[in-house]
């Protein structure tokens, strides 16, 4: 065993190289700091949040240790440290070289896996193995949303074990979940300090969750539109929870996820800001729509998200006759296909929503768009708009609902995605009288005619 202080354990090849001590030299990235730092969380106390997701990773792998780890230059804070008696900040922490957690850091975002600590050539000549009684070792990068590593979700059993595959997808999942809630609280306080009490903050905030443009798809048409509720309150300051992503998953594979979160306000927004970093980071690894949207719920559990979720979810690919996808429902509205013809019918099984029980029921519907064919997925602003407050008995008292919307969506037939979201949107307003009861999120993909 090399004694505390000396050469480190030899390791894996880390990505950007080694510093003059042996450790890999991201560990000392001015952009990598930088992004440590900005968390607010080094030389913090514990917290409900984190304590909770280590408890829980330890006691589903039975582990007996577990850490929420920050690690700067030269030091790895323990945010959280299940198992270990340490209440004092000072106590919370060790030298880097005596932490496994460097090894997640040199690699660059991959996760680091240790059955026997003792015997594996990466490690058994660390530091650490014998003061720390690791016997096994697994865990997973906390990730800020440029990619860079901020430290370690990690657990630790006193003897060798084989981790299983059940194990580490619960490791990936709730590390996932610790690296959403730093990155949610550092966008709300910088929402908060900009725009505290005031309208600007709805809209900044709203502007936020949404992309600030559409991924474009060559061969595909795509137009979105968020209108938000309007202001019921004195202050103004109503973030709704409806939101639209759009992006490329891996090959010439792409996935639009449109939702809808329960209630407003700042609760509401991280939750939407949550499932749109967990559906991005498991979107190009996991092909089913149903299975993603299952894990979204499970991250929402690990992470006790305060609002459920309703959502669609669809996977799809251009083909030489136009589209090709499936889609799931969880809780949400089904999905609408206007055919070239005018025709519209609904597409997509009625599921669970998210965020609420363990188990939920998905399922993966598949369709098809030829030419001239449009796929709208929209928020339920779209299908149970009221009349505004107050409209005189028998003018407009009707909700705009499935059949309203279904008829005016027939009715563009011919027009493209752009001119279809505005259409429905012009048709919205003129019902409310541009008084809006709740948010609405349109997105549409349409198939070019063909030449």
């Amino acid at each position: 065993m090399r004694k505390v202080g000396g050469p480190v354990a030899t390791g894996p090849d880390f990505d950007a190289g080694t510093r003059a001590d042996g450790l890999p030299a991201a560990l000392s990235d001015p952009d990598r700091l930088a992004t440590v730092a900005a968390t607010g969380l080094l030389d913090t106390g514990p917290e409900e949040v984190f304590e909770d997701l280590a408890s829980l990773a330890a006691r589903v792998t039975g582990s007996g240790r577990a850490f929420v780890t920050l690690v700067d230059e030269d030091r790895s804070f323990w945010k959280s440290c299940v198992g270990v008696d340490a209440t004092d900040i000072a106590a919370r922490q060790n030298p880097v070289r005596e932490s496994f957690c460097y090894f997640l850091v040199g690699l660059a975002g991959d996760p680091f896996i240790v059955d026997d600590a003792a015997t594996d050539p990466r490690t058994r000549d660390h530091p650490s193995v014998g003061p720390m009684h690791i016997g096994a070792w697994a865990g997973f990068p906390l990730l800020a949303p440029g990619g860079e590593v901020l430290g370690s979700f990690c657990v630790i059993d006193d003897s060798p074990r084989t981790w299983s595959a059940a194990d580490l997808t619960t490791l990936e999942t709730l590390a996932r979940s610790v690296s959403a809630e730093i990155h949610l609280r550092q966008s709300l306080e910088t929402a908060r300090q900009a725009h505290r009490l005031s309208a600007d903050l709805a809209h900044s905030l709203q502007q936020g969750l949404l992309p600030p443009s559409l991924h474009p798809i060559p061969g595909l048409e795509v137009a979105a539109s968020y209108l938000p509720a309007s202001a019921s309150g004195s202050s103004g300051v109503e973030v709704g929870g409806d939101f639209y992503d759009l992006f490329a998953t891996r090959g010439s594979s792409y996935a639009a996820v449109l939702g809808d979160v329960c209630g407003k306000g700042v609760e509401a927004a991280k939750v939407t800001a949550m499932a749109r970093y967990t559906v991005r980071a498991d979107a190009s690894r996991v092909l089913s729509p149903a299975a993603l949207l299952d894990g979204l719920n499970t991250a929402m559990l690990a992470q006790r998200a305060p609002r459920f979720l309703t959502a669609v979810y669809t996977a799809f690919r251009l083909t030489p006759g136009g589209l090709a996808g499936r889609v799931s429902l969880a809780g949400h509205p089904p999905a609408l296909i206007r055919r070239a013809d005018g025709r519209v019918h609904r597409v997509g099984t009625p599921g669970t929503l998210l965020g609420v029980v363990e188990h939920v029921s998905l399922v993966d519907v598949r369709f098809r768009l030829a030419p001239g064919d449009l796929l709208l997925l929209y928020t339920d602003g779209a299908c149970e708009a009221r009349p505004r407050p107050g409209t005189p008995p028998g003018e407009r008292q009707q909700v705009f609902g499935d059949a309203e919307l279904a008829a005016t969506l027939s009715g563009t037939r011919g027009l493209d995605a752009e001119a279809t979201v505005k259409g429905i949107g012009a048709a919205l307003a003129d019902h409310h009288d541009g008084w809006a009861s709740d948010d609405t999120a349109l997105l549409a993909l349409r198939v070019p005619p063909s030449s």
